[in-house]
């Protein structure tokens, strides 16, 4: 029969999937089969799995065993020293061979071992590397830094519970590992815990299976600083909320820390219980968003920094200039750019940068061929009227400077003449001034709609 039950198991792999297999198949017992009655007798650790996998997968149970028996109709039956025997509704199999002669009362495999996740003592699994030195700090993300720098002076009595949210490859994960490790440095005996939320969904499942529930609150209870990510993946599953739920309240009662991150608001999380919600954002609720250009340069310099490596100001205002959605994604082009200088023994260089990134900046490089200093000037004297001398001139003019601004934008965006080539054309002006530019126009589209679509009607103009 044990060979029956893992033919059984490698079949139901193929049918429903490796995930469903490990996570409930495996926690079924194959006890015996009754040949007289054309009975299966399986185990069920607890009510809640047997209950999960008769709604979801009988059919699936009766169709494979009944032909792996050899069996034309088959029934199910669970049972359990703790449980009521619970059958399946019959299926009809179609005629075949006679059974086999070995179908007397035969144990299977028991239930494996509870995961090594649920311990007396839970673990950290704080990334060293995320600082709060190794974080750049903006505009975009101040506030969220502020909050969780100060609740590591006073963890569980400032800002209980934090709430970080935005959107992927910002910083939020960086974040929680930063608080674990300064509270690490500032009290050895503290128990910091960080868990992804789809890591603690899995470990809240296995301990139901394996009738561990209270194994699996009490680790959670013992927790000083619990640091949660990616909360709003326990959306629609209503069990593991109920025991997040109690496990929350068990430590904010204690007056431990709890931070949560998510890329949605938490009244905007769908699927998630009313108070489950009013939890979440009974504290404070930091955001986070894309960073300025500004900020970006400074994330890219900083990063090569931690890698020994000096970039330019070009080369670092090229890469925070990709048309990326997210910080990790400028931090994964640097990190090309850095090893192909490395393998190839090459210096760092506008001109390299370019060379590898080359797909990276396919949107640019289209309209680049066809635009030239004089017809970014003209396009846009059509929306912001100044003339050459003007742009060229010293003049603050509110007006001046917004056209100088957006002439200056266009120039970096749409050709591959440097900062400082700009620069002296506009003027003999420096690199920097240039860069403050580039960024009073990026600090506009956000902030100004009507601004926003000016832009995009030049830049289409501009693109022919």
């Amino acid at each position: 029969m044990c060979d029956i039950w893992q033919q059984f198991l490698t079949i139901a792999r193929d049918e429903v999937g490796s995930r469903v297999v490990e996570t409930w198949f495996k926690a079924i017992s194959f006890v015996r089969f009754d040949a007289a009655v054309t009975t299966v007798y399986l185990e069920a650790p607890n009510v809640f799995v047997r209950d999960w996998v008769q709604k979801h997968y009988q059919a699936l149970f009766q169709t494979h065993l009944g032909r792996l028996l050899h069996v034309a109709t088959l029934r199910v039956v669970f049972q359990d020293n703790r449980l009521q025997p619970q059958e399946t509704v019959q299926v009809q199999q179609s005629p075949v061979a006679q059974p086999p002669s070995d179908q007397l009362m035969v144990r299977a495999q028991q239930a494996p071992a509870y995961l090594d996740a649920v311990k007396k003592r839970p673990s950290s699994s704080i990334n060293g590397l995320h600082t709060f030195e190794s974080f750049v700090v903006g505009s975009s993300n101040s506030l969220a830094y502020a909050a969780a720098h100060a609740i590591t002076e006073k963890p569980g009595i400032l800002y209980n519970p934090l709430f970080i949210y935005g959107k992927s490859g910002l910083g939020k994960t960086h974040l929680l590992h930063a608080i674990g490790n300064e509270i690490k440095t500032r009290n050895k005996d503290a128990v910091v815990v960080y868990q992804t939320t789809d890591r603690f969904v899995t470990e809240f499942i296995n301990a139901i299976r394996f009738d561990k529930v209270h194994r699996f609150k009490e680790k959670y209870r013992q927790v000083d600083i619990l640091l949660i990510d990616d909360v709003q993946f326990i959306s629609n599953k209503e069990q593991t909320q109920e025991a997040f739920f109690h496990i929350f309240n068990s430590l904010y009662d204690a007056h431990k820390q709890i931070v949560f991150s998510s890329d949605t608001f938490p009244q905007d999380i769908t699927g998630i219980a009313e108070r489950l919600q009013s939890r979440l954002a009974s504290g404070l609720v930091a955001d986070m968003h894309m960073p300025s250009l500004e900020t970006k340069v400074a994330i890219i310099k900083k990063k090569a920094a931690l890698s020994n490596e000096d970039i330019g100001d070009e080369v670092a205002y090229f890469i925070a200039s990709l048309p990326v959605s997210n910080v990790r994604e400028l931090e994964g082009a640097l990190i090309r750019v850095l090893a192909f200088s490395s393998l190839t023994h090459q210096p760092i260089t506008l001109e390299l940068a370019q060379k590898v990134l080359a797909r990276g900046v396919m949107y640019h490089t289209a309209k680049r061929q066809h635009v030239d200093f004089d017809r970014i000037i003209n396009t846009v004297n059509k929306y912001y009227p100044c003339t050459l001398a003007a742009l060229r001139s010293k003049s603050r003019n509110k007006d001046v400077a917004l056209a100088r601004h957006v002439v200056m934008f266009f120039m970096k965006q749409l050709t591959d003449r440097s900062l400082r080539a700009i620069g002296e054309y506009l003027g003999g002006r420096d690199h920097s001034t240039i860069m403050h530019g580039l960024e009073k126009v990026q600090e506009q589209i956000v902030g100004d709609k009507t601004f926003e679509q000016t832009i995009k009607i030049i830049e289409r103009e501009l693109a022919g």
